[in-house]
């Protein structure tokens, strides 16, 4: 039975926790977090862009620190889920894998290169797993997404399209997110999915060309992104936190390949179809459960030794994070930002 530790206990938290709690092999038997209050607290909702996080917790058999040091040192555990705030990632990162416990971050990786490298060589001296979350490239439908693509059956992609929109994240302690010191901004918290997810299906991109609005207290609120490859293709992502709260959240793309478009919407139904360009459109079959119960699934299986996929590994999960301070910088300047010379 894994031991597992959760560092960080608000909205993510509590969604880790519910992953974790669905699992037969591992157990949550710690929780840290600076909130002396946190067993009560927790009982209140929790608001998020999404459901599925846990409110009804049962701390019976649950440790509760507030010190991580400790609870590296007494806890006996097998793996943490640290669900902090960005800028405290490599740092915690490394304290446990220092500690000899496995680690799977939240996403992004980092606030930025330097310190996702820092983070690679912790994970490499420590011989232990460092896993970050980048649930997208485990969510069933734009993993089934990656499959058809890579089969070739539909041709190769002409022009890709992606979506995720949302208003300002208000409900995080502190409101941390819409510190750019502490979360990264709009850009290296939403719309890095996308990026990430644009590195998956084709790789680094030679170059980015973005353009971007500022809300009223000057951050980042809604970027656009052209992702530039060696060939003919149109690989384009939007993401914002500027939408009016009554319009809920919205992650989508549109995906057209020689012989079929591919479409996901996770507000229509059906959000997710094959259309081919002879015959009827279609809804694949994808797999159970969401990306966050799929990343936690294979993590665990990871750090149990047993043979899975390399679904994402540390050096993509930093070029995401290259990637986006690329579009930062043709923000900033106006122009093109090379990434392959």
């Amino acid at each position: 039975m894994l031991k597992i530790g959760i560092v960080g206990f608000g909205f993510m938290g509590r969604m880790h926790y519910h992953c974790w709690k669905a699992l037969v092999d591992a157990q949550v038997t710690a929780v840290c977090d600076a909130n002396p209050n946190i067993v009560e607290d927790t009982q209140k909702a929790q608001a998020g862009n999404i459901g599925g996080a846990d409110t009804e917790i049962d701390f019976s058999g649950v440790d509760i620190y507030s010190d991580f040091d400790k609870m590296l040192s007494q806890g006996n555990l097998d793996a943490v889920s640290i669900t902090l705030p960005t800028f405290l990632h490599a740092e915690t990162s490394a304290q446990a894998l220092a500690a000899g416990v496995h680690v799977l971050c939240e996403k992004p990786m980092a606030l930025n290169v330097a310190d996702c490298d820092a983070m690679i060589a912790a994970a490499q001296k420590s011989d232990k797993v460092l896993q970050i979350g980048h649930c997208i490239r485990f969510w069933p439908e734009y993993a089934k997404t990656k499959e058809l693509i890579d089969s070739g059956e539909f041709g190769p992609v002409i022009a890709a399209s992606f979506e995720r929109l949302g208003s300002a994240p208000a409900w995080a302690w502190d409101n941390w997110f819409m510190d750019e010191q502490r979360s990264g901004g709009m850009i290296l918290d939403l719309h890095i999915h996308d990026t990430d997810y644009v590195e998956h299906l084709f790789g680094m991109p030679a170059a980015v060309s973005s353009f971007a609005a500022k809300h009223p207290g000057g951050g980042l609120c809604h970027i656009a992104t052209q992702y530039i490859y060696d060939d003919s293709r149109v690989v384009t992502a939007q993401g914002g936190w500027g939408m009016a709260p009554s319009f809920g959240f919205e992650m989508s793309f549109n995906i057209v390949l020689e012989k079929a478009t591919i479409v996901y919407d996770c507000t229509r139904d059906p959000a997710f179809r094959v259309c081919p360009a002879e015959g009827e459109a279609f809804t694949p079959q994808v797999a159970p459960g969401d990306g966050y119960s799929r990343e936690i699934a294979h993590f665990a299986e990871l750090i149990q030794g047993k043979d899975v996929p390399a679904i994402t590994t540390l050096e993509q999960s930093r070029d995401s994070i290259k990637i986006i301070e690329a579009e930062k910088e043709s923000v900033r300047t106006g122009q093109k930002a090379n990434l392959i010379v």
